[in-house]
């Protein structure tokens, strides 16, 4: 298990090595590899571990029973997931989660936090309010993606917030085609028409998951 990654990761922000070392140990840290496509927790599942992505990235999805797939977060090498349910280790998921591509992940077991003191329990509970406040921010910016009714103003919506956040009018997303989609709430073929009229239209230039606005 790399230590730094976990040193430079949000939870552990203003330990040092040598406490997140031993924190590590009191919560349990154990890293698990998971290939493509795999499903690392499941809706119903109860879990008071939390995720650290250490290599790779991870889908966090919502199945239904029909077959619809609805993507509410990608989650890349340094950040976490499941943190909430950690905390909640009664409460059932609700959600999926997936290996995006082959990777890493370090899960820290929640129910240690009774056997840490009370200042190191405090920083870390101030850090995990940060971490899901942030999650909790992107949330509300899903919640902008798929308000508009028509697909253009979803894709738009979408486009706007990632150019805001990279500030730049080119730039790289997430999300391929199919996950894209996934995220908008669309159908794939939809989606894609869209994104044509929409260059024949002079709004955009876009490459895969490369993005060009072209004005307002």
């Amino acid at each position: 298990m790399d230590i730094s990654v976990l040193c430079s990761s949000a939870l552990f922000r203003g330990f040092s090595e040598s406490e997140v070392s031993e924190l590590t140990q009191q919560l349990a840290a154990r890293e698990k590899r998971y290939k493509k496509g795999e499903l690392i927790l499941s809706a119903g599942d109860i879990t008071g571990r939390m995720g650290f992505v250490t290599d790779g990235s991870v889908t966090v999805e919502s199945n239904d029973m029909w077959g619809n797939r609805t993507i509410l977060n990608l989650v890349g090498r340094g950040q976490f997931f499941a943190e909430t349910y950690a905390v909640l280790p009664d409460e059932p998921l609700l959600v999926d989660v997936c290996a995006n591509e082959d990777c890493r992940i370090v899960f820290l077991d929640m129910k240690g936090l009774h056997k840490l003191g009370e200042g190191v329990k405090s920083r870390l509970l101030g850090n995990l309010l940060t971490i899901t406040a942030r999650k909790n921010l992107h949330l509300s910016s899903r919640s902008f993606h798929t308000a508009p009714r028509q697909v253009r103003g979803r894709i738009m919506a979408y486009l706007n917030t990632v150019s805001v956040q990279k500030q730049s009018r080119e730039f790289d997303i997430p999300f391929d085609r199919q996950q894209l989609a996934d995220y908008l709430n669309v159908e794939r073929s939809v989606l894609s028409n869209e994104l044509s009229e929409m260059q024949r239209d002079g709004l955009i230039r876009c490459r895969k998951n490369h993005f060009e606005i072209l004005r307002n």
